[in-house]
């Protein structure tokens, strides 16, 4: 089974920021809708940031106007850059194939792990 490969998480101090990169290699990101799902301490996972294979975006409320989700084809990534973090945004991050469609919807590739390692981001307060 693959997994994408998640990694920039860190601790962080409120209103700091992280760039998040999720690659895996022999994959090409920009040919299937991506997204990050956050995982707080005992809470459920949830979508924070969608990108869809035609450009349209998703963003949980909480994050609206601080993170900004994108790809880069020639790096074959997928990016989360985080700004003016917050304590609520600690969790590990996960990025995954996705639908957006209205919401965002985890949906693993066939022979593909449901989620990945995760990179951890930290609120320092």
């Amino acid at each position: 089974q693959r997994q994408f490969v998640e990694s920039g998480g860190g601790l962080v101090q409120p209103g700091g920021s992280l760039r998040l990169s999720c690659t895996l290699s022999e994959f090409t990101v920009g040919r299937y809708g991506m997204g990050w799902f956050r995982q707080a301490p005992g809470k459920e996972r949830e979508a924070v940031s969608c990108l869809s294979g035609g450009g349209d975006t998703y963003y949980e409320d909480s994050v609206k106007g601080r993170f900004t989700i994108s790809r880069d084809n020639a790096d074959n990534a997928l990016y989360l850059q985080m700004t003016n973090l917050e304590p609520g945004d600690t969790g590990v991050y996960y990025c995954s194939t996705i639908i957006l469609h209205g919401r965002c919807r985890h949906v693993p590739l066939p022979g593909f792990e449901d989620w990945g390692q995760g990179t951890q981001v930290t609120d320092s307060s």
